[in-house]
């Protein structure tokens, strides 16, 4: 089972280690991690709507965890975007995009002037793009109807929360 962090709380150093050697890389941008393990592993973080160099990341949830991010690419690889796409409501999935560009777009100063993110889920206005994106938002707390599809055909990892 995992675990949400409620106020997102400051990444520890062991964790920025963990996200780094997950994405391949030093992450370009300042997160949290909004969802851990019991033991502090990383499992969904949570970006800034803005890189350090000012470039605009759409994905405010991303799913850092190997072995769900090798589920969700294996039920991608049979198809799982066009069946989840199929499978929920449109409504629903447009209200989830809305909800999602909302928490991520409050993030920003209202006298901003560069470029801002844009989308909803995964970056994408509409429809279904990125499994992962979905997943990753809803383990964080977020309403999503495709969210519930993968998790619902990921039922045997214990991942429901």
């Amino acid at each position: 089972m995992f675990e949400c962090s409620p106020d997102h709380a400051l990444v520890t150093q062991a964790q920025f280690d963990a996200v780094a050697e997950l994405l391949g890389r030093p992450p370009q941008g300042s997160f949290s991690v909004a969802v851990a393990h019991p033991d502090g592993r990383p499992v969904v973080i949570a970006n800034a709507p803005l890189l350090d160099d000012g470039t605009p990341m759409p994905t405010r949830y991303w799913l850092v965890d190997a072995e769900l991010r090798r589920r969700v690419s294996q039920l991608e690889g049979h198809g799982g975007v066009r069946m989840a796409q199929a499978a929920v409501d449109a409504d629903d999935l447009a209200a989830a995009h809305e909800r999602y560009a909302a928490d991520r777009d409050a993030l920003i100063s209202a006298d901003h002037l560069g470029p801002r993110p844009s989308g909803g889920v995964g970056g994408t206005a509409r429809g279904v793009k990125c499994l992962h994106a979905h997943l990753a938002y809803r383990l964080a707390g977020g309403l999503d109807p495709v969210g519930d599809w993968v998790l619902d055909r990921l039922v045997d990892l214990g991942a429901r929360s």
